[in-house]
């Protein structure tokens, strides 16, 4: 698993490299705005992942990002890095990314995946240890472990610091978009609507 990891760094690198969409910047590197400390090696080191290989899988479906967010000195510098942790049976649900496309490698189990493009035609396919695949900027996809009894784990790149997230269930039926709109445009009825929003309202 550790050199898988290796693996996923180094194309994490050629991929931003040779598909860059961030704009150049003019320093070798951004400091941030509100630093007040000396920027040393630690400002360029990442952490989160320590140990990433050797614990236990989380309970649902989970995303380590190193992001502009999570890891700031990756201001300008046109890459960003994710690891998706998938239990038996979950799914990563139907999401785009706006700013960049996202390269999958899975380094642990199967999983089913899918992208749909703007014909409404589904590409999708079944990917095994080892097997990467594209999902284009700003088109809804999907990842799927359907294994009932083994996890399964994969690493994204994007050519960008900030490549933005957009989960289609929660934009749709979290944001306060009225009841009525939602059940017209899905040709259902209100009390429906009502139910879906309750389901993926946050529980306290």
């Amino acid at each position: 698993m550790a050199s898988a990891l290796l693996n996923a760094v180094l194309f994490v690198t050629f991929f931003a490299l040779v598909t860059a969409s961030d704009p150049n910047i003019i320093t070798d590197f951004v400091i941030p705005a509100n630093s007040s400390t000396k920027i040393g090696g630690d400002f360029f080191t990442f952490t989160d992942l320590r140990g990433f290989f050797d614990r236990a899988y989380p309970p649902n479906f989970k995303v380590t990002k190193a992001s502009l967010a999570e890891f700031p000195a990756l201001n300008g510098q046109i890459v960003s890095f994710a690891t998706l942790e998938y239990l038996a049976g979950t799914i990563n649900p139907p999401h785009t990314h706006p700013r960049y496309a996202e390269l999958l490698l899975v380094v642990d189990g199967i999983l089913e995946v899918g992208f749909i493009d703007t014909t409404n035609k589904l590409y999708s396919r079944t990917l095994q240890l080892g097997d990467m695949f594209v999902f284009r900027k700003g088109l809804v996809h999907y990842q799927s472990n359907a294994n009932a009894k083994n996890p399964a784990t994969a690493i994204s790149a994007f050519g960008s610091a900030n490549a933005g997230t957009v989960s289609v269930p929660s934009t749709v039926f979290a944001t306060g978009i009225d009841d009525n709109i939602l059940a017209k445009a899905f040709k259902t009825d209100i009390g429906t609507i009502q139910k879906i929003k309750a389901g993926l309202a946050v529980k306290g």
